[in-house]
């Protein structure tokens, strides 16, 4: 089954705490796109992940992403690839590998998104 999910912008995601990594590539695209040196951009938009293996963004105090203004993503033309494949990218690899209780338990952030429930909706049909 091919399976391809429409973004509806409704942006769960950019609201839910986690960890946007972000590789060398993105943070070259994000600090020209924003116009500051990519030192600049790290000191200022970036912190060391969790696995301490690279960089990810950092995240407001309600932990939605730094760079959502109500509901737009102000770097939307060059937004992370994890961004990007969200939701598609994650139920490719999620889809007919788990139960569904084990995905909602382990990936909520899917439940929450939208695209996501009219996905489910039209499995269900």
């Amino acid at each position: 089954m091919e399976i391809q999910i429409e973004c509806k912008r409704c942006t769960s995601c950019c609201r839910w705490p986690g960890e946007v990594r972000l590789s060398d590539e993105e943070i070259t695209a994000i600090a020209a796109f924003l116009g500051m040196t990519e030192d600049d951009f790290i000191a200022r938009h970036t912190r060391v992940r969790a696995d301490r293996q690279g960089l990810a963004l950092i995240e407001n105090p309600d932990h939605s992403c730094i760079f959502l203004e109500g509901n737009r993503c102000t770097i939307q033309p060059v937004k992370p690839e994890q961004c990007h494949d969200f939701p598609t990218g994650w139920v490719k690899r999620l889809w007919g590998k788990m139960p569904l209780d084990t995905m909602q338990r382990d990936y909520p952030m899917l439940f929450a998104c939208s695209a996501f429930q009219d996905f489910l909706k039209s499995q269900r049909s």
